[in-house]
């Protein structure tokens, strides 16, 4: 495994991959890896020839200094498991790098990005999107490789490459859970054991909202949820939505037929964490 630290050597590394016709995959993180992570690698190494992983912790996108600050920094080990998970480059920019000036570039996500983390996280989304297109602009790959966790910044994602016209393919990958049900985050590792206890209840919910959605309407399935979340004195709930799948448009009633996604934001202590369900046809 190589690290490359420069856009212009992995620009040179790619157009030399691809002139020998091999598929490039290519998976962005911000480093802090953990098994959702490393099955984005195994992803991609099954659909491509070569695997490439982005490590670079982002600025723009954290409306949180704080978060930004305590964000979990683990080089070692993350090199360490992307080795064992046989990732073929990495490429590790620093700041100056990616930023050598300031980006005042601004994106339009319509309604995508007004709903759930947008309304909630001013400015998350274009931090997403300036940090995506620069690292698609240094990492010209065949496909890129999302966890389904972040569902609403893979749509975002998606539209990204429409509007750029990016010839990239965009795939999105299953949620790795802990034992307890919890989805893997690199956030997860700022939870005490207790924390990380009463976090489990988050899937829980999930999953009996899943179970017992054609039993009640759509508002007084999330007046339920939202009582199951006060019900737990760990957890504070920022929001709870049903959106039409990729759309994010808020469903209203059971009589939409496509994929319904359940979303939501908790507060543990003060980790704020994100999940979702899929909701099986009616």
């Amino acid at each position: 495994m190589n690290i490359i630290e420069t856009k212009a050597a992995m620009q040179a590394l790619i157009a030399e991959q691809k002139a020998d016709g091999k598929i490039i995959g290519f998976v962005p993180t911000m480093g802090a890896l953990h098994q959702g992570h490393l099955s984005l690698i195994e992803a991609s190494n099954n659909a491509c020839d070569l695997s490439i992983c982005s490590i670079f912790v982002n600025p723009t996108q954290f409306n949180d200094k704080e978060d930004y600050d305590k964000y979990p920094r683990t080089i070692t080990e993350d090199l360490a498991l992307l080795e064992h998970a046989n990732c073929d480059y990495v490429f590790m920019p620093d700041y100056k790098e990616m930023y050598p000036e300031s980006d005042e570039r601004t994106f339009d996500f319509g309604t995508l990005g007004d709903v759930m983390e947008g309304a909630h996280r001013p400015g998350h989304f274009n931090g997403v999107a300036q940090i995506v297109s620069k690292l698609f602009d240094a990492v010209p790959a065949h496909k890129a490789f999302f966890g389904q966790k972040d569902f609403q910044q893979y749509v975002i994602i998606k539209d990204l490459v429409r509007q750029l016209q990016y010839d990239i393919e965009i795939i999105a990958c299953p949620i790795i859970r802990e034992d307890s049900g919890l989805a893997m985050s690199s956030r997860n590792q700022r939870l005490s054991a207790s924390e990380k206890q009463a976090a489990a209840n988050i899937s829980n919910i999930l999953n009996w909202a899943k179970d017992n959605y054609p039993s009640f309407s759509v508002d007084e399935l999330k007046a339920e949820v939202i009582k199951q979340f006060k019900s737990i004195k760990a957890l504070e709930l920022e929001y709870f939505e049903i959106v039409e799948d990729e759309a994010l448009k808020t469903v209203k009633n059971w009589a939409f037929k496509g994929k319904i996604v359940a979303c939501v934001a908790v507060f543990c202590g003060k980790v704020r964490l994100i999940d979702n369900i899929v909701f099986p046809l009616q």
